[in-house]
């Protein structure tokens, strides 16, 4: 449920900042995804565990609870991976992954540093590289490379996809014993609160 509240608190909270800079004479570029988007859809590299690792980093540093990460909390993530960045170097480690210029990073933002990463995208020694050395979640390799005939790569997108499908059953199958478990717990409890009705 607090997740739901998150979300929905991030929804919110970037329609009324979208409302705020309509209002004050601003041009909005529009924040669209898909019906039915989603991070694990769109980052088909990382298993759903990576991308929980990921959101859970996330969340360490989004302090605010509002669904990104600003120029302060992003200082301050630095400073905690033991890589402090200039406010220069800040600007422009957001700049490179900001699509929606929005000056902060969003989940799937967040995410864009990683794929970058895997796909030998960023410079050596930017700001983002090491955050994305630091944070020291595992990542896949990113993509297909380029030996692979098309052929391939359709086949490799096909178990990709199989291994999402497994994942999300495996995830499933676990939430319906632990509702099981549960029930069982909740009879358990009423056959006892009844010998003493």
């Amino acid at each position: 449920m607090s997740e739901e509240k998150n979300e929905l608190s991030s929804v919110l909270s970037r329609r009324q900042a979208i409302n705020d800079a309509l209002d004050g004479g601003q041009e909005v570029k529009p924040h669209f995804r898909p019906s039915g988007h989603s991070v694990f859809a769109e980052f088909h590299e990382f298993t759903r565990k990576q991308i929980k690792l990921y959101e859970s980093e996330f969340n360490k540093y989004d302090v605010g609870h509002d669904g990104f990460l600003d120029l302060a909390e992003l200082k301050i993530m630095m400073e905690r991976l033991g890589a402090p960045q200039t406010h220069l170097g800040l600007k422009g480690m957001i700049a490179e992954v900001d699509e929606d210029k929005d000056n902060k990073i969003s989940f799937r933002e967040f995410l864009l540093i990683f794929r970058k990463a895997g796909a030998g995208e960023l410079e050596d020694n930017s700001g983002l590289s090491q955050l994305a050395r630091l944070t020291e979640i595992s990542v896949e390799e990113v993509g297909v490379t380029g030996a692979k005939t098309f052929f391939e790569a359709k086949i490799e997108e096909q178990r990709k996809a199989g291994k999402f499908e497994q994942e999300l059953r495996e995830e499933q199958e676990e939430r319906r014993r632990e509702e099981e478990n549960r029930a069982q717990r909740r009879q358990a409890f009423k056959q006892t609160a009844a010998v003493f009705q």
